[in-house]
């Protein structure tokens, strides 16, 4: 794929994106409003994407064992790199090595991944094995981490908030709308045309506006490039540029994977840092503006590396 051909393939993010950073800037529309259009999006419009495309998958292909133990394997890689560097650091708290963890090696799915991918690809469904991983595994290690790491907070000991989080987790809408398009996949449901027809519908705005809710948070906050400090430089390398060429490596060297899967997953590994970081952050109280921070550059760095990223791997 050219250049010319990838910046034609981002323009709509580019306008979806750009439309809400202007907007927000101009105050035509309060900044404040994108938590409206990314739950929107988070809650319904992600969910009911995710839920109509995998019921309608071939999930043979869909999940692809040996990619998707290349994507873990990467993943696993980049967890040693990320601890293994804030231990160097002198960093022994491990909800802030967790934190760093989480910033460095999750993906911004929801929110980022699946209206690119749809843009790009006319699908999100290579997306899908990957976010179930990253929710069910990577997610879950975090809260463990946050959870025993907190103080005498909450109620109930260690192992019942523990739970309750993990519980929390799983039943997120995402969560639960892959889990439910998988099972009525293999148990063969009949589900009406008007079903699948109006999830499709709604599920069609998830790319737009979840890139707009994403643009109207840019434009409202700023960004601070000057008060950039040393260790966010190194996190937003680490997650845009060396996670990538570590899947890259990891999974077409290693593993073999190779064709349209070895681009997924590289592309899959060059999103920014989630919007989650952030709520964790608030949630367990460590690193909340380092937190804030790499959210937003990151998914400014991201979007510009996307048209080398699109060249370099699917040429």
């Amino acid at each position: 794929m050219g250049t010319a051909a990838a910046l034609e393939k981002l323009v709509p993010v580019l306008l979806a994106f750009g439309g809400g950073v202007l907007l927000a800037r101009r105050k035509t529309v309060p900044a404040e409003a994108s938590k409206v259009f990314a739950d929107y999006a988070f809650l319904f419009a992600v969910p009911c994407y995710l839920f109509g495309n995998i019921y309608k998958s071939d999930l043979g292909a869909l999940f692809n064992w040996r990619a998707i133990g290349a994507y873990a394997a990467a993943a696993a890689l980049a967890v040693l790199a990320i601890a293994s560097a804030s231990a160097a650091r002198g960093l022994r708290e491990p909800r802030d090595v967790a934190l760093r963890v989480m910033a460095g090696v999750q993906v911004n799915t929801a929110y980022f991944a699946v209206p690119v991918f749809i843009t790009v690809f006319g699908t999100a469904a290579p997306i899908f094995p990957v976010l179930l991983f990253q929710v069910c595994v990577l997610s879950l290690v975090v809260i463990s981490i946050m959870e025993l790491g907190r103080a005498a907070a909450g109620t109930g000991g260690p192992g019942q908030r523990l739970s309750r989080a993990v519980a929390a987790s799983l039943a997120t809408p995402v969560v639960l709308s892959c889990n439910a398009g998988i099972l009525l996949n293999l148990l063969s449901v009949h589900l009406p045309d008007v079903v699948l027809d109006g999830a499709a519908f709604v599920g069609d705005s998830a790319s737009p506006i979840a890139l707009f809710a994403l643009g109207l948070h840019l434009g409202g906050t700023g960004l601070d490039v000057r008060g950039t400090s040393r260790e966010e430089l190194a996190l937003i390398a680490f997650k845009c540029l060396a996670f990538p060429l570590l899947a890259w490596v990891v999974c077409g060297v290693l593993f073999g994977v190779r064709g349209q899967w070895l681009t997924y997953l590289v592309l899959i590994a060059a999103m920014p840092t989630p919007q989650n970081l952030f709520v964790f952050a608030q949630r367990y109280e460590v690193g909340v503006d380092l937190s804030a921070s790499l959210v937003i550059k990151s998914s400014v760095v991201s979007l510009l590396l996307l048209p080398v990223w699109l060249q370099t791997v699917a040429s």
